[in-house]
């Protein structure tokens, strides 16, 4: 008896019994069902543009880069970004300047606007389609973005993107900063500093939506005709670097009842000194520590010596008040999105009644960031800086190429054999033009 070499046959497919009491063999898998799982596994990752920060040094380390789509999460929304903001926040995490900054390399962005494409498991209040805006902790400037939806506000009808970017962050710190810290009423005046920028703008006009209330703004010099002209809510303009508490007590010999403060440092002490009773001084920003390409460190040294530490009892004997707005540590640290979502929804509404209009300076293809950055960093910009994926990037002008030493190339010297060969064919070719001449004058 020899041993069987045949080959076991295929065990045949389990059979799975019915309602009906039948049995019901399962399809088998066809090669080409297999073959197409085995094609879409091989499928690279689908990719989207992104601004990202290599590093922690000057504006080279801002990159318009190719990053994975996100996927979306419990909880989360994936958004087609149509417009992103720009705002001094996200300047000082490039230099450095913030606390709790990731490592790099990451997507820059705090704020975004833009169409719901995917709904993650256990959103309930927004659907496929919705228009909104959104504020992350980082991510925000790229094509797509997931964010968690307790940071996403859907969008009044008739509001685009680029209105809604222009909004959302500035005028809810201005409202924050106005009624639910410094306590607004009619009557009552204000300084606030960096006037012509996005939250500058969006207190002048928030302000003006009280009765009888005065507006004292600082900014550049170089601002003030341009405000003027455009129809701003600021009473009395006043020059940054200039001795403005003077300026100020010509109009109120008082002071005034509220200064608000995004710069730190000495601006600290003038804010303070110049507040009546029961006025409030109000921090939100230490832009002063910022200098150059990267945090100077004796800058942040200096705006800290400089700031007068004021004592409980001194604040209860002239009656006067210190607070602080941080919007990011609110929404991220300090868990009080429901807060934040209610100034949200207070600003729209105040815009659906005509009563706020953002002011826009400028808006930015993604591949010309480092060029917007710059602007705000140079407190060039009057209003907000918004940033359009679908922009095509300014044309760059051409350089020519350059040495080692650094210097321009010139055309390479010819070498002496070279020029011995160039002038033997050109000896060559006389004969042959003579040539041809005395042909023709024998034709003719």
């Amino acid at each position: 008896m020899t041993e069987s070499t045949d080959t076991p046959a295929a065990a045949a497919p389990e059979k799975t019994p019915t309602e009906n009491g039948t049995t019901e063999t399962p399809p088998e898998e066809t090669p080409d069902k297999a073959t197409e799982e085995k094609e879409k596994e091989a499928e690279p990752p689908k990719e989207m543009r992104a601004v990202v920060l290599t590093g922690y040094v000057g504006l080279k380390t801002v990159k318009i880069q190719k990053k994975p789509v996100p996927t979306v999460g419990e909880g989360e929304v994936l958004i087609r970004v149509k417009a992103c903001g720009l705002n001094f926040q996200d300047l000082i995490v490039r230099q450095v300047a913030i606390d709790s900054l990731p490592k790099t390399p990451f997507i820059l962005g705090f704020e975004c606007a833009g169409e719901i494409e995917q709904v993650g498991e256990g959103v309930t209040n927004f659907k496929v389609g919705d228009q909104v805006v959104a504020l992350p902790e980082y991510k925000a400037w790229a094509e797509l973005v997931s964010v968690p939806a307790q940071y996403v506000y859907a969008l009044p009808s008739g509001m685009t993107a680029l209105d809604a970017v222009a909004i959302t962050t500035n005028y809810v710190v201005a409202y924050l900063l106005l009624f639910e810290i410094a306590n607004l009423t009619p009557g009552k005046s204000l300084l606030v500093h960096s006037a012509g920028g996005g939250v500058g703008q969006a207190v002048a006009q928030l302000a003006k939506t009280v009765d009888n209330v005065t507006v004292f703004g600082v900014c550049s010099k170089s601002k003030h005709e341009a405000l003027k002209a455009n129809n701003n809510n600021i009473d009395h303009l006043l020059e940054r670097g200039s001795d403005y508490t003077s300026e100020v007590r010509k109009v109120s010999p008082e002071g005034v009842d509220i200064v608000l403060d995004c710069l730190c440092g000495e601006e600290c002490n003038r804010g303070y000194s110049l507040l009546k009773t029961m006025g409030r001084y109000v921090l939100y920003g230490s832009s002063n520590i910022v200098t150059g390409d990267t945090r100077s460190f004796f800058s942040a040294v200096r705006a800290w010596w400089q700031v007068d530490k004021v004592s409980p009892v001194k604040l209860f004997v002239e009656n006067k008040s210190l607070a602080g707005l941080n919007l990011r540590h609110l929404l991220f640290q300090h868990g009080r999105a429901d807060y934040v979502r209610r100034a949200v929804e207070r600003v729209f509404a105040l815009w659906g009644e005509g009563k706020v209009k953002p002011l826009v300076d400028s808006t930015w293809a993604l591949e010309d960031v480092v060029e917007a950055m710059q602007k705000m960093h140079e407190r060039k910009n009057i209003g907000k800086l918004v940033l359009d994926p679908s922009l095509e990037p300014k044309p760059k002008p051409a350089t020519p190429a350059k040495g080692k030493s650094g210097k321009e190339k010139k055309p390479a010297k010819e070498s002496s054999e070279e020029k011995k060969d160039k002038e033997t064919k050109e000896e060559e070719k006389k004969p042959e033009e003579n040539e041809s001449k005395d042909k023709e004058k024998e034709s003719s």
